[in-house]
């Protein structure tokens, strides 16, 4: 190589590595919001309920090919120890399995359960919550999802943090737990430990936060004025939340371990690839609404930038990382870059250090066995996690730029359901075979 070739390549090689680095170290610092101070830890956690429930809920219940979960899930809400609500089950008109469970459900429980049927030749989630929002009567509107089990004791801590907040919108904890089913399945159950426990309450305090898809309540007042969902957006709950925050509404995040809504994995690879894409890709079109740019703070704004594209950086990074090690091992650059190229690799240690005690806070906190095995699982499938990522935002780039929005299926297996009656707060215990379909879809 000539001296201009070495130079060009330390400066492209530096310059990455040192992008790099900043983004990985922003992120971890972002991760590691709640465990910096016991003070920011303990101020994620739902107060205690005053015992004075107020506010009456909405609960929408979205469901499509769900016929073998969805009686599970309307009893676990009928068990709800609040004394006003309604559970609205929202059903195709091209499903007749599903709507027979749902109207068999509200025959037993007519003054809690209620069927609407979705007319709109092609279905989605947004356009099912759409539909029912107009026959809600209560002052809250909540999201639940099909498989959902949701904690006896969760609507009245959300009543108790929308009175003592003033909050036009509470996020509560979603949290994957069949962390044992496969390799992927212990990093996905970590990420979301890691967003609901973490990340969510930093961006709740900044004033910009992109919502979850279900355990999310909003004033229904608030919610008609907004419009509603976004029919045509694949990521309909983050858009409501960059909407929502750009016009200054409050949001706050609660998470408690016993009232998380506990879900499971994808069922295969193939499965959790689909639903990443669909994330990433309902994430650029947010993006490319620009309703974020509405947001009052430039701050808020960059956030909102940077949060919105970081699937798709954090997905090159997975990529790019050993393609500029191996470029600076292999190509004779001066020690010092050589040197710079190691710095992606540092923050990837720590990365990997904190998600171990991240693993560890996890198996507390949910009285969960994680043996030495999940630890080697957790770093061995670290790279080969980040290049399905990598995959995932590439086919979602690739669908959108092609005007490929269609919501594709995802199967679950059912490894988190507990039979009825078990007490909601038990660690998944009893397991379903039964193959489903995600409402989301």
């Amino acid at each position: 190589m000539s001296v201009g070739d070495v130079l060009y390549t330390s400066v492209v090689i530096s310059l990455i590595s040192l992008a790099l680095f900043w983004m990985a170290a922003f992120t971890l610092w972002w991760q590691m919001h709640a465990w910096r101070t016991p003070e920011t830890l303990a101020s994620t956690r739902f107060d205690r309920p005053d015992g004075e429930g107020r506010l009456a809920f909405s609960l929408l219940l979205p469901a499509r090919h769900e016929q073998a979960v969805l009686r599970q899930t309307i009893e676990r809400l009928l068990e709800s120890s609040h004394g006003d609500y309604e559970i609205i089950v929202i059903v195709g008109h091209d499903d007749p399995e599903t709507a027979a469970v749902a109207e068999a459900a509200a025959a037993r429980a007519s003054e809690r359960v209620r069927v609407v049927v979705d007319h709109n030749e092609t279905k989605n989630k947004p356009k099912a919550l759409n539909t029912a929002l107009p026959h809600c009567r209560g002052d809250i509107v909540g999201v639940f999802d099909a498989e959902d089990q949701v904690h006896p004791e969760l609507l009245a801590h959300v009543d108790h943090a929308f009175r003592s907040t003033a909050a036009d919108v509470v996020q509560g904890g979603v949290q994957l737990i069949n962390f044992h089913s496969s390799w992927y399945s212990l990093r996905n159950c970590l990420e979301y430990f890691f967003w609901f426990r973490s990340r969510l309450h930093l961006h709740a305090e900044k004033g910009f936060i992109p919502l979850g898809g279900n355990t999310v309540f909003v004033r229904t007042e608030v919610l008609r004025e907004a419009g509603g969902w976004d029919q045509n957006c694949l990521a309909e709950d983050c858009d409501l939340g960059v909407r929502l925050s750009s016009v200054g509404k409050k949001v706050v995040v609660a998470y408690d371990s016993d009232m998380v809504t506990r879900e499971e994995t994808p069922g295969s690879l193939m499965s959790l690839l689909k639903q990443r894409t669909r994330w990433n890709q309902g994430f650029l079109q947010v993006y490319r609404k620009k309703d974020w740019q509405r947001l009052p703070g430039r701050g808020q704004r960059w956030l909102a930038r940077y949060t919105l594209m970081t699937p798709f950086m954090q997905a090159a990074s997975g990529v790019i990382i050993p393609l500029n090690f191996a470029v600076a091992v292999l190509l004779d650059v001066p020690v010092g870059i050589a040197i710079i190229t190691f710095l992606p690799m540092i923050t990837a240690m720590v990365t990997f250090v904190f998600e171990i005690v991240g693993l560890h806070d996890f198996g507390r906190q949910y009285g969960l066995r994680v043996r030495f095995v999940h630890y080697l699982k957790l770093v061995v499938g670290g790279p080969f996690y980040q290049v399905m990522l990598a995959g995932a935002a590439i086919r979602a780039v690739w669908r959108e730029q092609r005007g490929r929005n269609e919501w594709e299926l995802t199967s679950h297996t059912g490894a988190h359901l507990a039979p009825i009656g078990a007490t909601a707060g038990a660690s998944g215990a009893g397991v379903s075979t039964a193959i489903r379909e995600d409402s989301h879809q």
